[in-house]
């Protein structure tokens, strides 16, 4: 198995966790680690924390563990789910 550790920042949990489930996966926990199973891999929200820049500016960062088969299979999850993660401004 192939494992990596990501963090994605000014997203909320509740849409990772939805990305996963658009790519195939199925929730089963209901808390801290969040696990996604899909076939062939898993996604795990590990932790959610809120980063302070300044006494004003504050995001969220989540970390993300992604889990599959192969070194291949990883990097096309990984691909595929951050292109949920892209964001266009208007």
């Amino acid at each position: 198995m192939e494992m990596k550790d990501l963090e994605f920042r000014g997203i909320n949990r509740k849409h990772l966790g939805m990305y996963f489930e658009e790519l195939g996966a199925r929730l089963e926990t209901d808390n801290f680690p969040y696990i996604y199973t899909g076939e062939g891999w898993s996604g795990q929200i590990l932790a959610e924390e809120e980063i302070a820049f300044t006494s004003v500016f504050k995001v969220n960062s989540v970390h993300i563990r992604f889990i599959a088969n192969n070194e291949n299979e990883l990097e096309e999850l990984i691909k595929n789910y951050r292109y949920k993660t892209t964001r266009i401004g208007g």
